[in-house]
């Protein structure tokens, strides 16, 4: 039986732990902490806009116009759709369904009453077809989340929308403090909490569609579904400010399917460094509480997240570093080159698309091109060549680089 290391929790460590495992791979999960599903949306964007910050339409399209030195283009299109069609049948299977595919985008509403493009998403989120009336639902002692500019914005974006209506529900939650979304989700995974909601939104639910904060359970889907069912209508949610509920129901349900696997996660431990022979690695080091530990594998997959979660770090400018398999970084030479003028820009920022090259096969390799490790695979944000952020490609990436280092 092969055995694979995966190093990192968020959205690629979890699905490369999870497509090796379902092949039959004997799986160790190295986390450090909870990852970046908590801070995350989600949903899955492929493509949201190409590089002139252009909305793109059908993502399968927009993806032929990257440059080569993209992820995309070293996964290719067919790796990709084959890892959101498995994607799909695997959230299905595990409680937490989503829809979408790759020729077009999904309208997902913010809390600022925008529309975001995205690929998949869980149907509590898809507001690509709303129309007609539209009641924007405030949640009682809820910060961050004004309804007025919401029903603002979301008539520019929805003109097929022709009246909008704010009610509040009163949650009956206290306590001293300000409550988040999540506090609300979690009373919705209660009866009591849904027989709430419901009794409040009943009088208003007459040929409208719901609009609310990220409040339908904190689980799953199954509580959306719910209390749609008995108010007879669509209720929509938003994304929201971190934690993200919907991130956090996505990391369940990819925990869950880990652990219905057998993969052995190993929590709250730092991997120092690898050791490296006739250009394979043969185990990395880590460090838990007050010991180390060395673990054995024949494949590892660096999935700490580049410069955005440790997996890059910069000691000195224009000297980045990996700093467990000591693999080197490409970067944008130039101080000019490292940031936009302005950071909220129409272009993307150079320090984001630091990374790792590697080849077809998702190896790291040198600036020659000449392959490195022969055992060690690449993915998610650790990937060269590409701003997530200014792209919204980020899961889309690492689902896709997941699936492919899994298969191959």
């Amino acid at each position: 039986m092969t055995s694979t290391i995966v190093i990192g929790s968020g959205f690629a460590g979890l699905t490369a732990a999870l497509f090796c495992a379902e092949r039959g791979q004997k799986v160790t999960l190295l986390t450090h902490g909870a990852g970046t599903l908590p801070l995350n949306s989600g949903v899955i964007d492929v493509l949201g806009y190409d590089e002139t910050r252009v909305r793109v339409v059908s993502p399968r399209e927009g993806l032929k116009k990257l440059s080569a030195n993209h992820p995309y283009n070293k996964i290719g299109i067919a790796t990709v759709e084959k890892a959101i069609t498995h994607f799909l049948a695997t959230a299905e299977k595990y409680g937490f369904p989503y829809c979408g595919n790759l020729d077009k985008q999904i309208d997902v509403p913010t809390p600022a009453g925008t529309l975001k493009p995205t690929c998949l998403s869980p149907k509590s989120l898809d507001a690509t077809d709303v129309s007609g009336k539209v009641t924007v639902v405030v949640v009682k002692e809820l910060k961050d989340f004004y309804g007025e500019i919401i029903a603002a914005n979301l008539k520019k974006f929805l003109p097929q929308t022709t009246d909008y209506n704010i009610v509040t529900f009163d949650s009956g939650l206290t306590g001293g403090r300000d409550i988040t979304t999540l506090d609300v989700a979690r009373l919705l995974d209660t009866k009591e909490g849904r027989d709430r909601f419901i009794a409040q939104m009943l009088p208003h639910a007459k040929d409208t569609t719901f609009i609310t904060p990220q409040i339908l359970g904190a689980t799953n889907g199954e509580c959306a579904e719910y209390i749609e069912s008995k108010l007879n209508t669509r209720v929509i949610e938003t994304t929201c400010l971190p934690p993200s509920v919907n991130g956090l129901r996505l990391r369940n349900m990819l925990l869950g399917a880990l652990q219905s696997l057998k993969v052995k996660i190993v929590e709250d431990t730092t991997v120092l460094r690898a050791e490296r022979q006739n250009g394979k690695c043969i185990a990395v080091v880590a460090k838990a509480a007050a010991r180390e530990k060395r673990y054995t594998a024949d494949r590892f997959i660096l999935a700490t997240g580049g410069i955005y979660g440790g997996g890059v770090i910069l000691p000195k400018f224009e000297e980045p570093k990996e700093p467990i398999f000591d693999l080197p970084v490409w970067f944008i030479p130039g101080e000019e080159n490292h940031s936009n003028e302005e950071f909220f820009s129409d272009k993307p920022q150079g320090f984001a698309q630091m990374g790792i090259m590697t080849d077809e096969n998702l190896l790291p390799v040198d600036k020659n091109g000449n392959r490195i490790l022969d055992n060690v695979y690449i993915v998610g944000r650790n990937l060269a060549g590409f701003d997530f952020c200014f792209e919204h490609s980020g899961n889309g990436v690492a689902l896709s680089s997941a699936y492919k280092v899994a298969t191959i």
